[in-house]
């Protein structure tokens, strides 16, 4: 969570193992371990806005206690306690211990969240002090040498914990129901009024953007944390609730975002686990689903897969047995636990379901409508390019949250609005909008909807390709490649797309000179668009080749992917401009990951095989090739053990002068065939 420093610990969602066991020291190390805790507790300072008299009556009970154990530390009756004295602080170690971990979890969450627990939470303070109170009342002071001044505060501490009351602070209270008022006005479609909204943002402590924005981020945080669906469906309409606010009250932030709120998905910053990848798309897997091979995609992948007519595996090339898939929940909640955890937007095809598993409330959803109308409507009537810069980031963080955001701003009209900061007169003078006009378009693009809406606005997909070839700077080029890629992920979008010289030039461009992220947000797209066999000659005419041995050693998995699609569909022309590409390949043979040594020992496979003695021979010059190839058969996966094993016989019948295209694939001949081969 990206939080500024406070004064207090990470928080602690559960007590720890120590506030519930006894704690087993000496009886002067208890007597110490009991000041260190209190003196812990007294250090706090009392919780901002709310809860204000109890955190500081719990505070001030602490610094008194203190005392009295610092007396005792002074002048110890004896090396030892009566078992009486000893029960007493061993229970008040426990006490202390749950003190301090509500105090944190109090001082280090959300604010709203904390309001709407008001009630429970005071109770738990008075039970506490109930607690400390009974451990008091039966605790033998007149055993303990104390002096008369320190004997007197532990009776003043006592008797104010028998006087606890579990109220809650009339203003507090009050301070809830007006927030409940709000969200019942909002449910119904009622605009809040906004003095009244900013008169509780105030007695919160929420006075600007920031302090708004970084309470979104704990209620967001605190949903992950919830077990009962009742209150994660209360937090969801409190972030609607907050952002309204935020941008009704506080205007539009033209701050940029931190490398924490920046785009993180597949494409660009964060190393996707091989295991969440599609092997089709290479792309995070939305929902994963597993074929009769037990082999495991996406489902939009393997679906386009079959509906163009092929019957086999894609990773292993065996026949299917049948064309059921069946969902790989055990995945799903695998991936989405890693996408929470590094912010990527993770959502179910045709779903508006969330990471979280949360689904809008109807004050969420109103909240959020009222939201996006007010932007879109501020954004059409902006002064200036400063002012909708602002609104567009603004948008733009909002069509990152959820499909809901992005149904309502795609809705209201957003899209051709944001065409109109796509321009070049635009990128050159303002290069912040159009990054952030093209990164809303890609946020908005992530809901399948939203694709079509995209597609069918005048001018919309020649504003991203314009970015793409002319943006102003990398992350504008890279995120409308990203935003391409995710068009394409329609497979009539693909096909269009595809026909498109300006598109393939663009990605080319990027791939061989952008930055390493750029060029990434580039191969993937170049990947998606060589799904199709007759796009796989437009990116050969364009170069894609040259591209992808150019880029093979900065983005290994990604170039030898691409030239493993390639070389499959794109004929012979395809196959001679790979010659150039073999000693590299061998170099991924032995150096490169589990992934990029399958596509690697593949596409080998399919040059040699096409390529005839010549590339073959390439192949053998390799230095040490046959005991590489070795090593894949032994360490590889699955399929680059057949691989491999099948371009070990190639080499093979080709040293012995024989014919290397009669040569089967591992279906016929297996690795255990191979290992008699091997040398003695």
């Amino acid at each position: 969570m990206a939080v500024s420093p406070r004064v207090f610990p990470p928080r602690k969602r559960w007590p720890s193992t120590g506030s519930s066991i006894s704690p087993k020291f000496a009886d002067l190390n208890l007597v110490k371990s009991l000041l260190s805790l209190s003196q812990e507790i007294s250090a706090l300072k009392p919780i901002q806005c709310l809860l204000i008299q109890k955190s500081l009556s719990t505070i001030n009970k602490s610094k008194l206690l203190a005392i009295v154990f610092e007396e005792l530390l002074r002048n110890p009756v004896s090396t030892s306690f009566s078992p009486s004295i000893l029960l007493c602080f061993e229970e008040m170690y426990i006490v202390f211990q749950r003190i301090k971990t509500l105090m944190e979890d109090c001082c280090s969450g959300s604010k709203m969240w904390l309001l709407m627990r008001i009630q429970a939470l005071a109770n738990s303070f008075h039970e506490l002090t109930l607690e400390l109170s009974t451990l008091l009342d039966i605790f033998p002071v007149n055993e303990l040498d104390l002096s008369q001044d320190v004997e007197e505060l532990f009776v003043l501490v006592r008797k104010h914990c028998f006087q606890s009351k579990p109220s809650v602070d009339p203003r507090d209270d009050s301070l809830r129901r007006d927030v409940l008022a709000l969200l019942h006005q909002i449910k119904k479609e009622i605009v809040p009024h906004h003095l009244k909204l900013k008169q509780i943002l105030d007695n919160l402590g929420l006075r600007d953007q920031s302090s708004c924005r970084e309470e979104i981020e704990c209620l967001q945080d605190e949903i992950q944390n919830q077990i009962d669906e009742k209150s994660k469906l209360d937090i969801a309409s409190l972030i609607g609730l907050l952002r309204y606010a935020k941008c009704v009250l506080f205007g539009s932030s033209t701050t940029q975002l931190e490398p924490d709120h920046r785009r993180r998905n597949s494409l660009s910053e964060i190393a996707v686990p091989a295991d969440f990848r599609c092997p089709i798309s290479l792309d995070l897997m939305r929902d994963p689903v597993v074929v009769a091979s037990g082999q495991t995609y996406d489902r939009e992948s393997i679906n386009q897969w079959i509906e163009s007519g092929h019957n086999t595996c894609p990773k292993t090339g065996q026949t299917l047995a049948h064309t059921n898939l069946i969902p790989n929940r055990a995945l799903r909640n695998l991936i989405a636990m890693w996408c929470r955890q590094q912010r990527v937007p993770f959502e179910t095809v045709g779903s508006n379901e969330k990471v979280s598993g949360v689904k809008a409330t109807k004050a969420a959803f109103e909240a959020t409508k009222m939201t996006v109308y007010f932007l879109v409507n501020k954004l059409s009537v902006s002064p200036s390019m400063e002012a909708a810069n602002a609104v567009t980031y603004e948008l733009r963080a909002l069509a990152k949250t959820d499909s809901d955001s992005r149904a309502c701003i795609a809705e209201a009209g957003a899209i051709p609005i944001l065409v109109r900061c796509l321009g070049s007169g635009v990128g050159s003078e303002h290069p912040n909008l159009q990054v952030n006009a093209v990164t809303t378009i890609l946020n908005l693009s992530i809901l399948e909807a939203n694709k079509t809406r995209i597609m069918e606005t005048d001018g919309a997909l020649n504003g991203v390709i314009d970015v793409l070839r002319f943006g102003a700077t990398w992350e504008a080029k890279g995120n409308a490649a990203a935003t391409i890629f995710s068009l394409s992920g329609v497979h009539t979008y693909r096909k269009r797309l595809g026909r498109k010289t300006r598109v393939i030039k663009g990605l080319m461009d990027l791939a061989k000179d952008g930055p390493t992220n750029s060029k990434r947000d580039a191969l993937v797209t170049i990947l998606n668009l060589a799904g199709d066999r007759e796009t796989v000659g437009r990116l050969v005419e364009g170069g894609v080749m040259e591209t992808v041995i150019g880029v093979i050693n900065v983005l290994p998995e990604e170039a030898v992917t691409i030239l493993e699609a390639v070389v499959k569909r794109g004929g012979l022309v395809a196959i001679a401009e790979a010659y150039n590409s073999i000693k590299k390949l061998g170099v991924i043979l032995r150096e490169g990951s589990d992934t990029a040594r399958e596509s690697a020992a593949a596409s080998l496979v399919t040059i040699c095989r096409k390529g005839g003695l010549e590339v073959v021979a390439e192949l053998a010059a390799v230095p040490s090739i046959e005991r590489i190839i070795w090593e894949v058969m032994g360490t590889g996966t699955m399929r680059a053990r057949r691989k491999a094993a099948v371009l070990l016989r190639i080499l093979r019948r080709w040293s012995a002068g024989l014919d290397t295209n009669d040569v089967v694939d591992s279906s016929v001949m297996s690795v255990g065939t191979l290992t008699t081969m091997l040398p003695a």
